[in-house]
């Protein structure tokens, strides 16, 4: 088990939300670990800790909200912060975010300023 201090990891579908992360990050020295279904994300996530997680709600395998329930059952990611992100701004997915202990969700289309924001945020 690892923990990457400048590490956040994006678990995504969609090619634009991983080009548009990587260029949110090119200047900021995080190393960016871009997933796009849970399965792969949780083979890493299983033995690493990243400093921030940005998870979106609708993906192919499974629902964002379910993976992170499942993630919050390990040890190792009882606290790790996750934003979640989403096409659809819905209150059901907020109060079971909050339960799990999102700190924020971001409605797409993202700003790159609200990316990079976060990341400084989260990221020391």
């Amino acid at each position: 088990m690892s923990e990457y201090k400048r590490t956040a990891v994006l678990v995504d579908d969609n090619e634009s939300s991983h080009k548009f992360f990587l260029r949110s990050v090119e200047n900021l020295s995080i190393d960016l670990k871009a997933y796009r279904d849970t399965d792969t994300a949780m083979k890493f996530l299983g033995e690493n800790k990243p400093s921030i997680l940005f998870l979106n709600i609708i993906l192919p395998d499974k629902n964002g909200l379910t993976f992170l329930g499942e993630l919050r059952k390990l040890p190792l990611h009882a606290k790790t912060p996750v934003i979640m992100l989403t096409s659809n701004d819905y209150s059901q997915d907020r109060t079971v975010g909050s339960e799990l202990g999102v700190l924020d969700f971001i409605v797409k289309p993202m700003s790159m300023r609200t990316i990079t924001s976060i990341m400084l945020d989260y990221i020391k």
